[in-house]
């Protein structure tokens, strides 16, 4: 019998053209030898394998599509050529595959059907921001994205501040980024004064920022990211 292949979480940049500069040796060595991948968008994954400069050839390069539109039934024949011994790429749009991504669908089939899983290591916007925030990295929660309807997402910001001071816990979360704005208002307009509040935002990239500032300083001055990638941060303990 054949041995299956390997599925690689293989990480992408969080900012252009820096890949060269961000990933590690085995992570390039990885998509040298890698044939077969899982990507949320074809032109993405593209570009980021040739931005490596690792002598690949594209056109020998074999990409399924894996999004969270990607239906449960289908997920089975995008991991069939690991039951044939080749070896499997998921590349998420940026960062890590699995977190905040429908990679992590895949990854829970594959350890259904028995398939060795091996994530790489790489860029975490969200693990970044935590190192950089100074808040609670024992106890903390990533909460994704909050709602989109505004009342719905300040109850939920309202209520991520009362876990976090009931809990002493930090609480992490994103936003689409051209919601980024209308994110920073209600935080302002909604969390307690003495809340710090930390913002990162275009992590790895030039003009990177990680700031913590109670919420009361940030209303005197606060960044403009619209269309800029962020996590947000919150601790009251």
């Amino acid at each position: 019998m054949k041995a299956k292949g390997i599925l690689y979480l293989i990480p992408n940049v969080l900012v252009l053209e820096t890949g060269q500069d961000i990933m590690a040796p085995v992570v390039k060595n990885v998509i040298a030898a890698t044939s077969h991948y899982l990507v949320e968008d074809f032109r993405t994954a593209r570009r980021y394998i040739s931005s490596l400069k690792l002598g690949v050839n594209l056109e020998e390069v074999h990409l399924e599509k894996l999004d969270k539109k990607t239906p449960e039934l289908q997920l089975k024949k995008l991991l069939a050529p690991l039951l044939k011994g080749h070896d499997v790429g998921i590349l998420s749009e940026a960062g890590c595959p699995g977190i905040a991504d429908p990679g992590a669908n895949a990854v829970a089939l594959a350890h259904k059907l028995g398939i060795k899983v091996v994530p790489l290591p790489g860029p975490s916007s969200m693990f970044m921001a935590l190192m950089g925030s100074g808040f609670n990295g024992q106890s903390f929660t990533f909460n994704g994205y909050l709602p989109i309807d505004r009342k719905d997402r300040v109850q939920a910001i309202k209520e991520l501040e009362a876990k976090s001071i009931r809990e002493n816990t930090t609480q992490m979360f994103m936003e689409t980024p051209f919601r980024n704005n209308r994110m920073i208002e209600d935080l302002l307009a909604n969390l307690s004064s003495n809340t710090l509040l930390c913002i990162a935002s275009n992590i790895t990239g030039t003009d990177e920022m990680i700031l913590t500032k109670k919420v009361a300083d940030w209303r005197k001055k606060h960044p403009d990211l619209h269309k800029i990638p962020a996590v947000f941060l919150i601790h009251h303990s």
